[in-house]
């Protein structure tokens, strides 16, 4: 059976209809508290490469779950349309397919970040380890 659109094609659509900030765009709603910065990244990126401080760790094989109200695993943080979700992955690719997904599930408040996490570092931006993520998100009491 022959692919009759590839993944460049669906990127490339996708990356035509969501919304795209740049390393720097990112940077300037960093601490703002209606925006929420996501890494749909595997658990094995996460551990490798560390995250962004402050990113919702989403994996992307449970984002529609986690976003739509009638699913059992829900995140209710999707819920609040108050807030602008940047999802970013490593290169861009997947994160622009997860927006579009989102975008046709309903939400507009969805971006995500032009060169993923890769773009992210090479710029100079700040990164954390998994751990460091972690710790900060549960301390030790």
């Amino acid at each position: 059976m022959p692919i009759t659109k590839g993944y460049q094609q669906l990127v490339s659509e996708a990356m035509a209809v969501v919304r795209t900030y740049s390393v720097p765009q990112t940077l300037a709603r960093l601490n703002d508290p209606r925006t929420q910065i996501v890494d749909i990244r595997d658990v094995r990126e996460l551990e490798r490469e560390g995250t962004v401080p402050g990113a919702l760790l989403a994996p992307r094989g449970m984002l529609e779950f986690w976003v739509d109200p009638a699913s059992p695993y829900y995140k209710p943080v999707f819920g609040d349309e108050s807030r602008e979700f940047i999802l970013f992955c490593g290169a861009g690719w997947r994160s622009a397919l997860a927006a579009k997904a989102l975008q046709d599930m309903g939400m507009t408040n969805v971006a995500h970040i032009d060169g993923g996490f890769a773009e992210w570092v090479k710029q100079g931006a700040p990164t954390e380890t998994l751990e460091a993520h972690k710790a900060r998100r549960h301390p030790k009491a």
